[in-house]
Parts: structure tokens; C-alpha cells; sequence
């Protein structure tokens, strides 16, 4: 079943939800949205065997009402299982909070332009020059007191494709995905807003051919198994990648510096209500990007796998603060439920650091960290390349660094093996730490 719809009606969030519905009570089909602008009263749920298709110049604006975004608590056609609904809201992260907010669909926080929920062989495509708007709606309830809804949503979905849309100024995050398997998200461009894709708690996810520019981290999730991300093009004022997992490829993606699109949560109270471009905002904003690979693992879900074989190859960083950042060392509890185990960079090059590696492991599970054909560079001299602690081992080989006016390793303790070959740059050596352990957050 093929459905074509046109702009041009009073309510086009029913209009389309109502073709989806037929769709998929046929048994699937798909919808397709004819270019035109759609003001959209409410949000849209995309369902299993059906595909959303965007014609070149389609363009969603998602309403700014947050009020209108509770669809799943209303949807009679697929109604939500009694236990994904919950009343709970975003608090600050803490040892006794609650983490419904986060881990059940039904949550205000879960909020999205479109959602998809325990959908199967659902996809959302597009033709280049669709654009799905989020108009930064705010919401004084949300996730630090203003985030709205976020882009795209999947909850407990399989074998879903999202292609060819230009996603931007999303509330939260563009795309949100917890408890699923076999996702593509494949030559996307996110703009501005939050996360560009943030996966959590899911199995055989692909991430290729994507443009991020974002103003928060570009790739991010957690309890992550065989994640892939390829071809993609980079630009954040926050992390690049901030991930955990098993089994996970970054290649041949490439960062560039400073970033377009600021961080929002240093506008004022008032430009957020507005939803204005926060490259106009009247206080001064952070543009500069973070770290190239940041670890993630809070107490939010439980992690199901140990995180380890984590590989990047192939890529480069301009004007990043940190390379590496990893820090069990106990101030940084989003980084606290497992540690790294295993991580790898081959034919990597970062430049204008300003900052060492960090590698701060556990002593019950030691970080094993590999460097293969890097080229690192520093803004500024550092005394060391990396600093650990509780490391199994620590190889460089054909590692060539600059501004680097000391050692390969300063070590706060829990020595493994350092082995250095074929590296320039940096003394092949491990000093002792002579200030008392710490790592500020990033």
C-alpha cells in the first residue's frame, strides 16, 4: 500500500499519523510526504512494516507546544504496555534517583517529533532537501530544566532504517534509541541541537555517510554491542564520540574545529523559552570541542557486556582539548558502572591537544590501551603524552608526537607493561606521579 499525502491541511500530524495507522492495520506500506511545509500539532508514531518517505522539500516544523507530545499514552491503535508508563521526571543524577524518566517509553523525557515504539521493519527515508525541524522547544520539566522533545525516538525497535533527512534544532537529542537491535542510520545531516545519535542498551547498530554538527556530542550511548560508525563528518562544541561498549569500529571519520553550533545550556533562561539560534545568544558560549573519544558508562542501565575491543582507525581531529579521556578514578560517575577494558587507535591523527591522553583504569579490570601509526600533536608543551593509572598494558608503535617535552607515561600507580617501538616524540619511559591523584571532569 502506497499513500500520498501533500501539505496544505489544518492538522497534518493527524493527517499522516491517520495514513499510517491504514498502513499498517493493512499490514505496511508506505507514506509518502510530497515537498510542502508541515506545521506539525502533535507528534507523528511511525509504526512496524511501514515507511515514511519525504520528498525533496518536505519539511516538518515540529510544534512547540510541549504538551502535545504524549501520543503514546493516548494511542489506542497500539496502546503502551502498562509498564513503560511512568510519571517520573529528570532529575539531577544521583545514587537514589529514579531512572523511569530515562529507561521507560511512556516518560516525558522520552518525548519526540516521532516516535517509534516496539516497532519492527519501520523506516523513516528521505530525498536530499527534507528537513524535520525541532524549533528548540523547551520545556521547563525536561532534562535540565529546558530541553524539549527530542528528534526521532526508538524504544524496544528491530530493523529500522533512518536515511537522507536533514534533522535540526532538536530540543534534545536528534535521534534517541534504548533496547534495540539492528538500527541503520545512514546520510543524515544534524544540525545544531544536542546529541546527533545517541544509542543505549542496543545490539548491531550502523552509523555511515553522516554529517554531524552539533552542539552537543556527535555519537553517543552506553551497554553498546558491535556498533559501527563509518565515513562520518564531525563538528561539535562538545564530545565527538562519547561511547561504551563491546565491539565497537569507528572509521575513516573526520572532525573539523571550532564548532558551528554552540552548547545551549549557557544561553539565558529567556533565549531558551524563545528557542532562538544560539549562535545569537547574549552570553558568551563555549565553542571548543571536548575530546575525541571520551568514555561513557553511568548507573542509569545496567551494562550487559564487558566494554572492550573498542577500535578506531583511520581518522582525524583538528582543535580537540583531549584525545583520549577515560577515568575510573572516581569523580566522574557517568563513567563509573564497568570500565574499559581494551581500546585501540590506528593511523589516527589529532592536533592542537591541549591536553594529555587520559587512561585512568580500574585495578580489578586494567585498561589495555594501543596506538598504531598516531600522529599527535599538542597546542602547548606537555610534560607527558598520557597519564594512567591501573593500565595491563600500554603499547605505541609508530607513534610520532609533538610538543611532547617528556616521558610516553605518567603513572599515578597500578604499573602494567609499556612497550614502545618505532615512536618519536616523547621519552620511552614511565615516571612516577608527584601530586596526589586527580582528573577534573570534561
Amino acid at each position: 500500500m502506497k499513500l500520498q499525502l501533500s501539505s496544505g491541511s489544518e492538522r497534518p500530524a493527524q493527517m499522516i499519523q491517520g495514513a499510517i495507522d491504514t498502513c499498517f492495520l493493512a499490514g505496511g506500506g508506505t507514506v509518502v510526504l510530497e515537498s510542502g511545509e508541515y506545521a506539525l500539532e502533535k507528534a507523528i508514531r511511525v509504526r512496524s512494516n511501514v515507511t515514511l518517505y519525504l520528498c525533496s522539500g518536505a519539511r516538518l516544523l515540529a510544534t512547540r507546544d510541549v504538551e502535545a507530545y504524549r501520543i503514546l499514552w493516548e494511542d489506542t491503535v497500539e496502546p503502551l504496555p502498562e509498564a513503560e508508563k511512568t510519571d517520573v521526571l529528570w532529575e539531577r543524577s544521583s545514587p537514589n534517583r529514579s531512572n523511569d524518566f530515562i529507561n521507560k517509553c511512556g516518560s516525558r523525557w522520552t518525548n519526540a517529533i516521532i516516535r517509534l515504539a516496539y516497532a519492527e521493519n519501520a523506516k523513516i527515508l528521505a530525498e536530499r532537501g527534507a528537513v524535520i525541524d525541532g524549533q528548540n522547544t523547551f520545556d521547563a520539566l525536561g532534562e535540565e530544566h529546558y530541553r524539549g522533545a527530542h528528534g526521532i525516538s526508538l524504544h524496544h525497535c528491530k530493523n529500522v532504517e533512518l536515511s537522507g533527512y536533514t534533522i535540526q534544532h532538536t530540543g534534545n537529542w536528534a535521534h534517541c534509541a534504548y533496547f534495540c537491535q539492528d538500527l541503520t542510520f545512514r546520510n543524515l545531516t544534524v544540525l545544531a541541537g544536542h546529541d546527533g545519535v545517541h544509542v543505549a542498551a542496543s545490539d548491531r547498530i550502523t552509523v555511515e555517510d553522516c554529517d554531524f554538527a552539533t552542539g552537543d556530542d556527535c555519537v553517543a550511548g552506553f551497554d553498546l554491542l558491535d556498533l559501527s560508525v563509518k565515513r562520518c563528518r564531525l563538528n561539535t562544541s562538545c564530545n565527538v564520540f562519547r561511547l561504551g561498549g563491546q565491539n565497537i569500529t569507528i572509521e575513516d571519520c573526520h572532525h573539523t574545529a571550532p564548532a558551528r553550533y554552540p552548547a545551549r545550556y549557557r544561553m539565558t533562561e529567556e533565549e531558551k523559552r524563545e528557542g532562538i539560534c544560539v549562535t545569537k545568544s547574549s552570553v558568551q558560549i563555549r565553542t571548543n570541542t571536548l575530546s575525541a573519544f571520551t568514555y561513557y558508562s553511568d548507573f542509569s542501565l545496567q551494562v550487559r557486556y564487558a566494554p572492550k575491543n573498542i577500535v578506531m582507525k583511520s581518522c582525524t581531529f583538528g582543535d580537540v582539548d583531549r584525545f583520549l579521556h577515560f577515568n575510573f578514578s572516581g569523580n566522574e560517575q557517568w563513567q563509573l558502572n564497568r570500565p574499559l577494558e581494551e581500546i585501540s587507535f590506528e593511523n589516527v591523527t589529532a592536533s592542537g591537544l591541549n591536553l594529555p591522553l587520559n587512561a585512568y583504569g580500574s585495578a580489578e579490570h586494567p585498561i589495555s590501551l594501543t596506538l598504531r601509526n598516531c600522529e599527535i600533536s599538542f597546542a602547548k608543551e606537555q610534560t607527558e603524552l598520557i597519564r594512567a593509572a591501573h593500565y595491563q598494558r600500554i603499547t605505541l608503535m609508530g607513534v610520532t608526537a609533538q610538543n611532547v617535552s617528556g616521558v610516553a607515561v605518567c603513572s599515578w600507580g597500578g604499573d602494567g607493561d609499556l612497550t614502545v617501538e618505532n615512536s618519536t616524540g616523547f621519552a620511552p619511559a614511565v615516571i612516577a606521579a608527584q601530586v596526589p591523584f586527580s582528573c577534573k571532569p570534561i
